[in-house]
């Protein structure tokens, strides 16, 4: 299972390092997390905070994919949601700010750190990444994102929790935690017009990222990711079965969407 999703031409020695040389640089923040430091014990009261607020409520979670910007976002304006990354390029099309806001990629947290970090809503972002942060910031909180080879569901996130190589999962875990009933998907298009290696580390050459819902989401010369959608479909069955087994729902709702693993909707029929 461990290896179900690698094709053996992606077992490289640099890939094998890379994993390696992570794992070391982890170490510290392992220590961090688990120590009784007052960063890491406030920072627990504040993850406690969020659980079971919105027993029973539905939210939507935006993805970053393009169809997102295609789509009438007016109609969340009274809804629970979760953006995203950079999200926030988006707020002059949408004309609100999202209820909660997720970011784990170390690349887009390092990259972008003074834009997220002016952002109001209650933040949950990466604990690998605090020192770019304000962690005194009552709106900020962090996410222990574990190393392991295979992901897990994790229900309660002031324990570690596995990225299933996209953010949307770790955001599906939030929204579990928080006690939705009915976890609403959009713009997770869960295809890529890029092609190569999984979680490899690009430069971008275009001037366009045709990838994303904004064509300067990573603008040309930074740093991205490609994604490990395989690895994705895996922890989204996962997520899937667990929010099943407690009588939720997560439904995909993005427009045109790729992804075979949740219940389909049309987003305007939800309204």
């Amino acid at each position: 299972m461990a290896f179900k999703r690698l094709l053996i031409s992606e077992l490289t020695l640099s890939r094998l390092y890379g994993a390696t040389k992570r794992r070391i640089a982890d170490i510290p923040h392992i220590l961090a997390w688990y120590g009784s430091n007052l960063l890491s014990n406030a920072n627990k009261e504040k993850l406690l905070q969020f659980r079971n607020r919105h027993v029973g409520q539905r939210c939507f979670i935006l993805g970053n994919g393009p169809s997102l910007s295609k789509m009438d976002l007016g109609l969340l304006n009274n809804e629970v949601t979760f953006g995203l990354n950079r999200v926030y390029l988006l707020f002059e099309q949408m004309q609100f700010m999202p209820t909660y806001y997720v970011s784990i990629n170390e690349l887009v947290l390092e990259q972008f750190s003074s834009d997220i970090q002016a952002l109001p809503m209650p933040k949950f972002l990466n604990w690998n990444c605090r020192s770019h942060f304000d962690a005194e910031d009552a709106e900020t909180s962090f996410l222990r994102l574990s190393l392991s080879v295979t992901d897990g569901f994790t229900a309660d996130i002031t324990q570690s929790l596995d990225s299933g190589g996209t953010v949307t999962f770790v955001a599906l875990q939030i929204a579990f935690f928080m006690g939705f009933s009915d976890v609403i998907l959009i713009g997770v298009d869960h295809s890529f017009t890029d092609s190569g290696t999984p979680n490899a580390i690009e430069i971008r050459r275009t001037n366009t990222d045709e990838n994303h819902f904004h064509p300067n989401y990573f603008p040309k010369g930074f740093k991205w990711q490609l994604p490990d959608l395989l690895r994705s479909e895996i922890a989204y069955e996962k997520a899937r079965t667990v929010f099943e087994e407690n009588n939720r729902r997560i439904i995909d709702a993005t427009v045109n969407g790729k992804c075979p693993v949740f219940e389909k909707a049309d987003f305007y029929s939800l309204f």
